[in-house]
């Protein structure tokens, strides 16, 4: 099944636009084993979410053991819910080969963020998946994105916008959507107005201190769709007891039925 096709299952299957972040922190956790804990916020989250999102950093950080986490995580994952492979990865034309190998192949994900400060060869690997979701990094939600993706061109065009606008030429297999900060609202509304079309993967909201209302007003398309809502930490250290599973479906059925009734105020 292609990303977007299990993306749009998921989603209306749930009821949602909401994506949870597994990112395991072994500070912020309670006294389980990482793998208990990935589990246990599956099967807490499993019916409230549209996709999951491991971010590879925290796996790499523990080494081999932390890709058998991965993996196993991955596995324990439902079928139907498609999973973003979030590395940002970038590299020349032969090595990004290995990491779209690596990512869609050898992992299993749906969907990878990808960085494009490389050019077209070092995301064409990823776009020849045709079935799996690739994220180009445009406006990330981080303080430093100003630092580069602010940058004017000649034409007065910062470079986020460029991204935008080359992302629509590169994007013949229909498989490329695009990484929007919630923190930035002005340029995901431009964002969204210069592609109407692909999805958006939109992290920030939470402990980034992204605006939740705007992030919807701004990010979904004119169906109310298309955009994937990432949260990590507002939904999985809410208890650092027994309790923590409990505690983390209450905060994402709780941001879930936020972002539903946003939507359905825009729709109307």
């Amino acid at each position: 099944m292609r990303f977007v096709d299990k993306l749009l299952e998921a989603g209306s299957r749930n009821k949602s636009l909401l994506c949870v972040g597994l990112d395991p922190d072994p500070a912020l956790m309670p006294k389980v084993s990482l793998l208990e804990f990935n589990r246990a916020i599956v099967d807490a989250t499993a019916d409230l979410v549209c996709a999951y999102k491991p971010n590879l950093a925290f796996y790499e950080a523990l080494g081999i053991g932390g890709l058998e986490l991965l993996q196993r995580t991955v596995e324990h994952i439902p079928d139907y819910i498609p999973i973003i492979g979030d590395g940002k990865r970038g590299d020349i034309g032969n090595t990004a080969k290995a990491y779209a190998k690596a990512l869609f192949v050898t992992f299993g994900f749906d969907a990878a963020t990808v960085s494009p400060y490389l050019g077209f060869d070092s995301v064409e690997p990823f776009i020849d998946y045709r079935d799996k979701g690739v994220f180009i990094l445009c406006r990330t939600s981080n303080p430093g994105a100003v630092d580069f993706q602010s940058l004017v061109n000649s034409r007065g065009m910062p470079l986020y916008e460029a991204v935008a606008r080359k992302t629509r030429e590169w994007n013949v297999n229909g498989n490329i959507g695009l990484v929007v900060g919630a923190t930035y609202t002005k340029e995901l509304k431009e964002i969204r107005q210069l592609c109407p079309e692909m999805p958006f993967l939109i992290p920030g909201i939470g402990a980034q201190g992204g605006d939740l209302a705007s992030t919807v007003k701004y990010g979904v398309d004119a169906q109310g769709g298309n955009a994937i809502i990432a949260v990590s930490r507002q939904i999985l250290y809410n208890s650092q007891g027994k309790d923590f599973a409990q505690a983390a479906r209450h905060s994402a059925q709780e941001l879930r039925d936020n972002i539903n009734k946003l939507v359905s105020q825009i729709i109307r």
